[in-house]
């Protein structure tokens, strides 16, 4: 807080400062070389009235599926009707996962309500189905990490004597002080049939990625554990068995969970017995983890699983789920180092290397492959025993005075495992969610992908996908959406002041998905 009134009146300030014509001190600089073969597409989705967070497009894996395919989008908590986009057509309209009876809405989560100025007190936000992340598989089915049942309504095959594995290992069915963490499930739709499925998972779920394996297992991470937070006892990784699943139906056997287990008394393996993470150590046993992930990535290049936790500096967290998840996995955590701090999401690169965005200003990687010294044994479980992993990329633009990094908070990094839009393999794109572009680091400089108009471009989720392969840069592009919860200082979204001519509920913006494409030059059509 500020001495002078706090955020809310260093936000007025800027605000009056811009409406008086104030600019920048420093000028963006134009596109330079290859920024300048950049397309961009900008469409109107969903509606003013509700934000829009992520979206899926085609199976990661294989990137040609779906090609010319309608993509859908997550709406979270601001509406229960998920937005689809033909962009052929270029058509848009909604579908609706189903819930179960009692479902709570987000109306709930409302305690003060105050009116708005174009909507009065209309009860604009209201999501019973809480869609957060979605993937698509092989098949073109599309997943969403997406409420479908009241959160305490546990199912009995993941409580203690449950025959599954994971519950008899660890039950998913007791509070910490009144507080469960399954706010999310999963729900699928198939295009084909125009279906739906409600997968009532033990776990929590948030963001999900599919690995390629054999049984297209769909790995989930479920966003607990922040050092202490309540919940913290159910801090896991979660996963469904999708060929079991959709051979058998049964949604029980098809789905199984772990918790975060670090092999600190350095014998190999995970035992049954372990450290509590409110227990003094016993180094003679291995250390079960607080914290939970995030962001969620599977990595070709050993067959594990990466993810991201949010407590402060930051860290991110390997599970290697061995013969039998259950039982084997074991995990591996690892704390960002200075210079950088704050990360959200990330993703991993097909050589097992992590990306992730901090809020420092920087895109940091992590490759365990630079690690030194052993990474089991007593104090594995604090996470310093690899820095040299970590390398750092300062993002362009300008910075608080004194700060090396450039003032950005980026939120999510995708990595184009395919070279989909051309900038090469294995490339990461992070958000710049303070300059109205993407990053993509290409050969350790950044290529900086600008949307122009409207201006406030703000990054959630991004994804590429080839819908022709023999079709060049027209056939190939990479899709991100734009729609913060509460923008300001966008174009479009900014209408006049309540009172002003044209202040209506239509001079506001819907959100937008960005198509981006590459050029082989700046005058090709």
């Amino acid at each position: 807080m500020t001495p002078d009134g706090g955020h809310l009146a260093v936000l007025a300030d800027w605000t009056d400062r811009v409406k008086n014509g104030e600019l920048p001190a420093r000028s963006p600089q134009r596109p330079v070389g290859v920024e300048r073969n950049l397309v961009v597409t900008v469409r109107d989705w969903l509606d003013p009235k509700h934000y829009l967070h992520d979206l899926s497009t085609t199976d990661r894996r294989k990137p040609t599926v779906n090609g010319y395919g309608p993509i859908y989008g997550d709406t979270e908590l601001s509406s229960s009707e998920q937005p689809v986009l033909d962009p052929v057509k270029n058509l848009k309209w909604t579908i609706t996962p189903p819930v179960r009876p009692g479902t709570p809405g987000s109306e709930l989560a409302n305690e003060v309500v105050n009116p708005s100025p174009y909507w009065g007190m209309e009860q604009v936000w209201n999501s019973r189905v809480n869609a957060h992340t979605s993937v698509m598989d092989q098949d073109g089915r599309v997943y969403w990490a997406a409420q479908n049942r009241p959160p305490n309504e546990i199912p009995d095959y993941c409580k203690k004597g449950s025959p599954l594995r994971s519950a008899q290992l660890y039950p998913l069915n007791t509070p910490h002080d009144g507080f469960f963490q399954n706010s999310r499930q999963v729900t699928v739709y198939d295009p084909k049939t125009q279906k739906y499925t409600m997968i009532d998972t033990c776990f929590g779920t948030h963001h999900l990625n599919f690995a390629e394996d054999a049984n297209n297992t769909l790995w989930l991470s479920n966003n607990t554990g922040r050092g202490g937070a309540p919940g913290e006892e159910l801090a896991v990784a979660g996963w469904i068995n999708t060929k079991l699943l959709w051979r058998t139906g049964d949604q029980a056997k098809a789905q199984g969970w772990t918790p975060f287990i670090v092999d600190t008394n350095a014998n190999g393996k995970r035992d049954e017995d372990w450290n509590e993470p409110d227990q003094q150590p016993d180094y003679s046993k291995d250390t079960r983890l607080p914290f939970g992930m995030y962001g969620i990535a599977w990595t070709p290049a050993d067959k594990v699983i990466w993810g991201s936790n949010l407590t402060h500096p930051g860290y991110i967290i390997r599970l290697d789920p061995g013969k039998n998840p259950p039982e084997t996995a074991i995990a591996e955590i690892y704390k960002v180092p200075l210079p950088g701090f704050g990360i959200r999401g990330m993703d991993v690169d097909r050589n097992g290397i992590v990306w992730m965005p901090l809020d420092s200003g920087h895109l940091a990687s992590f490759d365990r492959r630079k690690c030194k010294g052993p990474l089991n044994g007593p104090g594995a479980e604090k996470g310093d025993k690899c820095p040299e992993g970590f390398s750092f990329y300062a993002l362009p633009g300008p910075g608080f005075q004194g700060d090396p990094g450039a003032e950005e908070n980026p939120y999510y990094v995708w990595v184009d495992w395919f070279n989909i839009l051309g900038l090469g393999a294995n490339v990461p794109f992070e958000t710049g969610n303070q300059s109205d572009s993407l990053y993509a680091l290409v050969g350790g400089q950044f290529v900086e992908l600008r949307v122009p108009y409207p201006m406030g471009f703000f990054a959630k989720g991004l994804e590429g996908r080839i819908d022709d392969p023999k079709a060049g840069s027209k056939g190939r592009e990479l899709w991100a959406t734009s729609g913060n919860r509460t923008p300001f200082h966008i174009e479009g979204i900014d209408a006049p002041a309540p009172g002003a001519p044209g202040a209506t509920p239509e001079t506001l913006s819907s959100p937008l998905v960005v198509e981006f494409q590459l050029r082989p030059d700046p005058l090709a059509h």
